[in-house]
């Protein structure tokens, strides 16, 4: 990618000289200007000067056209302050004649001062004109290597939505496998044990091992059954995510031990499959949080909807977020993997994600808005 080009000002911002016009002719005015008002303040001091260092008052307005106008302004405020010196200040007066050697010496060594001041203010700009090249340039690469970074993180963002997206079919299409093939073939195996175990009761030892395994089998098959449908509720995409919600609190308070509040209005309504998806992965990692880590024996759950929107509020009554975990994500902006992943999910449907801890317990406030588009109508 090639580098932008642009302009570098050859003015440094916030200078004095930026008030004046840039063009040739007014820097010509200008150095004129500065020897007019040298000429005057000389013109001033002369009762108190007389023909005594006629050229002191001109030395700032050549440091001056130097500075600001350049060489060739500034030449031309030299020759202007040494004629007018020399035709007011300098005896005899009214006259460009040299009286002596002493006035030669003296027109000389304004000559070389004034050199001297030209010089050194050239130097001094063309230093600045490198330093402003160079800084233009640096600002040039800054603002690239910005939108490189900005373009960077955006490729990272859809990656990560890619990712969720194809986490939750891989997910779906596990619990649809398993409950297609093996679990039918889990069916038919405890079919056969079953059968088995009624031709062989005469003998009690072999009769006892085929009930044990048939046991195994209905507990391994019911197992899998759960990881399936934890996996993916089918009632998900059947029923509709209040009939999900209740199911799965329901197991999750049987397994945990801790109570569980599912506050939810009976004719919850029917929404996009993403929406309903995103809010039930959200509340599941609200709960496995809690029973992880709060130490909580209850947890209140409270879904509402308004017109615009859906509220998911999941509260808890443990320990709160450790101070050590919670001071780093506040200083670092970094969340554990599960969070993020709830930030990520309902950052892709436009929602947001607020999460308050203290010592009483924690609160976690998941916002969804709500489109024409992605609600139906109630099952």
């Amino acid at each position: 990618m090639g580098r932008p080009k642009s302009k570098v000002m050859m003015v440094p911002q916030g200078s004095f000289f930026q008030r004046f016009p840039q063009t040739p002719a007014a820097k010509v005015l200008l150095s004129i200007l500065a020897a007019v008002i040298a000429f005057l303040v000389r013109w001033l001091l002369n009762p108190a000067l007389g023909s005594y260092v006629p050229y002191i008052t001109f030395f700032p307005a050549i440091a001056f056209s130097a500075w600001y106008c350049g060489v060739v302004p500034a030449l031309l405020t030299t020759v202007l302050a040494l004629l007018a010196a020399q035709y007011w200040f300098v005896s005899p007066v009214h006259s460009l004649r040299l009286a002596g050697p002493e006035q030669l010496a003296a027109l000389l060594v304004f000559l070389l001062v004034s050199g001297i001041i030209i010089a050194i203010s050239e130097l001094h700009r063309r230093r600045e004109r490198d330093l402003r090249v160079a800084r233009g340039e640096l600002e040039l690469q800054v603002e690239q290597r910005t939108v490189e970074l900005n373009a960077a993180n955006q490729s990272l963002r859809d990656l990560t939505s890619r990712l969720l997206q194809l986490q939750d079919d891989e997910r779906r299409r596990i619990a649809r496998e398993l409950h297609d093939s093996v679990g039918q073939m889990l069916v038919a195996l405890n079919m056969n044990l079953s059968a088995l175990g009624g031709d062989i009761e005469r003998l009690a030892k072999t009769a006892n091992t085929v009930k044990d395994s048939t046991s195994l089998v209905e507990s391994l098959t019911s197992e899998i059954r759960t990881i399936s449908h934890l996996l993916h509720p089918p009632l998900l995409d059947e029923a509709g995510l209040a009939s999900a919600l209740r199911w799965y609190v329901d197991g999750f308070a049987e397994r945990s031990k801790i109570k569980v509040d599912l506050d939810i209005a009976a004719d919850f309504g029917r929404f996009s499959r993403e929406l309903e998806t995103a809010i039930f992965r959200v509340v599941q990692e609200c709960l496995t949080n809690i029973h992880r880590h709060s130490d909580s024996p209850s947890a209140k759950i409270r879904l509402t909807c308004s017109a615009n929107d859906i509220r998911v509020e999941v509260k808890d009554r443990g320990i709160g977020i450790a101070p050590a975990k919670k001071m780093a994500m506040e200083t670092t902006g970094i969340p554990g993997v599960g969070v993020r992943g709830m930030h990520e999910r309902l950052r892709q449907l436009g929602g947001n994600l607020d999460i308050n801890s203290d010592g009483n317990g924690t609160c976690v406030v998941a916002r969804l808005p709500i489109s024409s588009s992605t609600s139906t109508a109630a099952a």
